[in-house]
């Protein structure tokens, strides 16, 4: 890993990322290390993923894990996920943000992740991130796959929102605000997407971040920018016909998220072990920040 973060050269109009988090989805861990299916090694592709994270920044703000963090909801499959998570969130000296999928169980997530009482109250919370503020909504639905946010947890929101963060709001859930181009996840949509729509129209919502789909997407929603992260355990294979997707073990990926006063935007982080080029380097870009604006534009810009 350098020894710079991924902000120190700024070479454009953009100033560096106020904030970073890492943001990862559906790891579905099973008890004893089981592979998914009996096929899909979940924990050697997380472990994978983990090293990437720990290359693509220093210190991120958070890693966020948005949702089906266990496949059956065992015990034992959240105790095997902390013990994998936690010592790289302490290497990188960043908190963890566990959100409850439709695969969880949210006594045993509660007990094993959270230390705290097994029941079935939703799992939410608030994170101040240096200002940036990040709030984890629970859309499962006990006993069911699709998506749901009922009353309480809606009047909830509503009430955390209603004093903006200094850097604004990042909303995390499991099921997405979104259509998907697959029939079959629609069926497993998330419910009172007008009523959650109400809640956040005119707020500090600055983005929502999502899994659910096992592939990467992006959309709007009430005018905030949606971006659902792929799975780490296995992918949709969308490069069938919409009809005939099924899941590939390939394309893994996870995202990082860089928060700009102007702007976000989420960077698919492949999970992979492809060679890798060695065009730019370390030292390539402390020679470019060596050079005058046009300087760099004649070395770099101009074609040959």
């Amino acid at each position: 890993m350098s020894e710079h973060s991924d902000s120190e050269y700024v070479f454009g109009r953009h100033q560096p990322a106020s904030h970073v988090i890492i943001h990862v989805s559906d790891p579905h861990f099973l008890a004893g290390g089981a592979r998914l299916g009996g096929r899909y090694d979940v924990e050697t592709t997380f472990a994978r993923t983990l090293e990437a994270i720990r290359a693509v920044h220093p210190h991120p703000d958070a890693i966020l894990v948005t949702g089906d963090l266990a496949d059956l909801g065992e015990r034992d499959a959240y105790r095997r996920l902390r013990a994998a998570v936690e010592p790289v969130a302490d290497e990188l000296g960043t908190v963890v943000v566990w959100v409850a999928g439709n695969h969880d169980e949210r006594p045993a997530l509660r007990a094993e992740l959270l230390g705290g009482e097994p029941t079935q109250e939703p799992v939410t919370g608030v994170w101040d991130l240096d200002g940036l503020r990040l709030i984890a909504l629970d859309t499962s639905v006990p006993g069911w796959h699709h998506g749901d946010l009922d009353e309480a947890q809606l009047a909830w929101l509503s009430e955390v929102l209603e004093e903006p963060a200094p850097h604004g709001t990042l909303l995390a859930m499991h099921h997405p605000p979104l259509p998907s181009h697959l029939p079959l996840f629609d069926i497993l949509e998330l419910r009172h997407q007008d009523e959650l729509a109400e809640v956040i129209r005119g707020s500090d919502v600055r983005g929502i971040l999502a899994g659910h789909l096992h592939y990467s997407s992006h959309g709007t929603f009430a005018g905030v920018p949606v971006s659902v992260s792929s799975a780490t355990c296995y992918t949709m294979n969308v490069a069938r016909p919409a009809a005939d997707v099924n899941g590939m073990d390939a394309a893994q990926a996870f995202e990082i998220v860089h928060v700009r006063p102007d702007t976000i935007t989420h960077t698919v982080v492949p999970v992979t072990d492809a060679p890798t080029g060695d065009f730019f380097s370390e030292r390539w870009l402390a020679k470019m920040a060596a050079l005058s604006p046009d300087e760099r534009l004649e070395a770099f810009s101009r074609k040959r």
